[in-house]
């Protein structure tokens, strides 16, 4: 099962889930899609789109999953990796009017340089390739920098206020 998650934005992302439809089309996908589309409003005939999905649900959608297709979230991004799922990752563009800037394509650029997901090109015109090759990819296992990031906080507030 893929699923396939467009996040929380109040902005539609309707390119991703018609090129996602392409590759169904052209039977470059076969496994059942399951899609939490938040306000993007999109009608398939081979996909279940939901608005919005409870969190358990969600988080049971990601671990059963095969493949997460996602936005560039982070958070949507790391939730497929701590769950030690195969990412793919599109970026929303301002240009496009699906985000205000274009802040997810270099949160992609990072996490695909460092092997943990396969990111998609600004156009989205990669996905079967990205399909085919996701089929062999090992992700990097995640590694969370947030302890390291507690301590950083608490000894800059310690230095702040003293002992």
């Amino acid at each position: 099962m893929i699923f396939v998650t467009l996040g929380t934005q109040d902005k539609p992302f309707k390119r991703l889930l018609d090129v996602i439809q392409k590759e169904i089309d052209k039977g470059n996908i076969k496994d059942k899609v399951i899609v939490q589309a938040g306000c993007t409003k999109y009608s398939s005939k081979d996909m279940e789109v939901f608005d919005l999905i409870p969190m358990e649900k969600f988080d049971e959608l990601i671990s059963k999953c095969d493949l997460l297709i996602t936005h560039g979230g982070v958070g949507s991004i790391i939730a497929g990796l701590k769950n030690n799922k195969k990412v793919i990752a599109a970026a929303r563009l301002a240009k496009y009017g699906e985000h205000i800037n274009d802040h997810q394509t270099q949160i992609i650029e990072n996490f695909d340089q460092a092997g943990y997901i396969i990111g998609l090109n600004k156009e989205l015109t990669n996905l079967s390739n990205a399909l085919e090759k996701v089929k062999k990819f090992k992700p990097n296992k995640y590694k969370s920098n947030t302890e390291n990031m507690i301590k950083l906080v608490q000894s800059k507030i310690e230095e702040l206020v003293g002992d």
